[in-house]
């Protein structure tokens, strides 16, 4: 990698970022202590894709539990208020996020550094969906993307690697997407596929499920919480296959706390469960040592890259769990990532775009480039 990308990573490194917001740590102020996410060896992928590695249910279980007292549960209000689009729009840039937007600068005005960091390096590309590829709805059964994007990600797969890394079920992104040479990671990368010809491939391609001795307890939490949100107008459960979300953008500000009382108390009833805070959403998933950041780099030994210099990972997400890829490329002092938000924040990203129009243009840009260094324009 060159300089100017390992210094800023190792600027961003030193100064300790921490992503997920502090309101959330006392939240979890009960949880157990928790050895580090990342092994020091990925787990070898299969040599032809096909099944499933088994995992023992025992080493996966971590009990994780979720103290919320009257003081927590304000901060977690608090936390759950500041993440509202409506209050993040309605004040103006403080100093502190005035200083994160010059140490994270817009992925498009330095677009040509970026191309220069890529010389002679494969890129592979990581999309998260919602709020990256599409916009932020209120409904998540219609977060659609629009035709022109999905023109523009089917043209980029056609040039580079191409994933789509999300918490949403797999096969729900799928249906979004529709586009079968990608591959999809989701439940939040426990689910993942490589690219299918048909409907009738897709079993035969999944790569990883490595949650799934937790599908009998994620179903009986589903209806559980389904029964219990039913008194909560606008609260919507959404189940991801491995893991839930359960969404309150709709939900009056003034029962915000009942939410979270309520996620609280189902998921302390369930040992191996953790929760935590998105974008207007509870995440409710498996406590395993798995995320998006294990999936990039299951997916980049999958496809002969795990140990090689000549490429360029790039992950671009809008949500705290993208950190988790962030992460691992700062770890690896290779690639970058590009947090996408319309207010700069704690990230271990390297660059910022503002919203999905920027990305489609970003991923637009890095098209047109490849097509004039190879003279090769793609057909789709």
């Amino acid at each position: 990698m060159v300089s100017f990308i390992g210094d800023r990573q190792k600027k961003m490194s030193n100064s300790n970022a921490v992503i997920v917001s502090e309101t959330i740590k006392t939240v979890l102020s009960a949880a157990v202590s928790n050895p580090s996410l990342f092994t020091t060896a990925v787990q070898k992928p299969p040599v032809i894709p096909g099944g499933f590695f088994p995992v023992s249910k025992k080493q996966m279980l971590r009990n994780l539990e979720i103290n919320v007292g009257t003081r927590n549960l304000n901060s977690w209000v608090d936390s759950m208020r500041a993440s509202s689009p409506t209050h993040v729009k309605s004040t103006p840039l403080t100093a502190e996020e005035t200083k994160l937007m010059l140490e994270h600068p817009s992925a498009l005005d330095l677009f040509e550094e970026i191309i220069h960091a890529s010389r002679g390096k494969q890129i592979v590309m990581f999309l998260d969906y919602d709020g990256t590829l599409s916009p932020i709805v209120d409904d998540p059964e219609r977060a659609f993307m629009s035709n022109k994007m999905r023109k523009t990600v089917k043209k980029l797969a056609s040039y580079f690697p191409t994933a789509i890394v999300t918490g949403r079920c797999r096969d729900k992104v799928y249906e979004f997407v529709k586009l079968a040479e990608l591959y999809y990671a989701g439940s939040h990368g426990m689910d993942i596929q490589g690219p299918t010809k048909d409907k009738e491939d897709d079993e035969e391609a999944i790569l990883y499920q490595p949650a799934r001795d937790f599908i009998p307890v994620i179903n009986e939490v589903y209806r559980l919480l389904v029964q219990k949100t039913k008194l909560t107008p606008g609260a919507f459960v959404e189940h991801n296959k491995f893991c839930l979300s359960v969404h309150y953008r709709r939900v009056a500000e003034k029962q915000w706390s009942e939410v979270a009382e309520l996620v609280n108390s189902v998921v302390q009833q369930y040992e191996g469960l953790k929760c935590t805070q998105g974008r207007m959403v509870f995440e409710i998933r498996p406590d395993i040592e798995w995320d998006k950041g294990r999936a990039l780099e299951f997916l980049l030994e999958s496809l002969g890259f795990s140990n090689c210099s000549d490429v360029l990972p790039v992950y671009i997400g809008d949500d705290r769990t993208d950190e988790d890829a962030f992460k691992i490329l700062q770890k690896r002092e290779q690639g970058f990532g590009i947090l996408v938000s319309n207010r700069p924040r704690e990230t271990h990203a390297s660059y910022l775009l503002k919203e999905p129009k920027e990305v489609m243009f970003f991923l637009q840009k890095l098209v047109q480039w490849k097509q004039l260094t190879t003279g090769r324009r793609s057909r789709v």
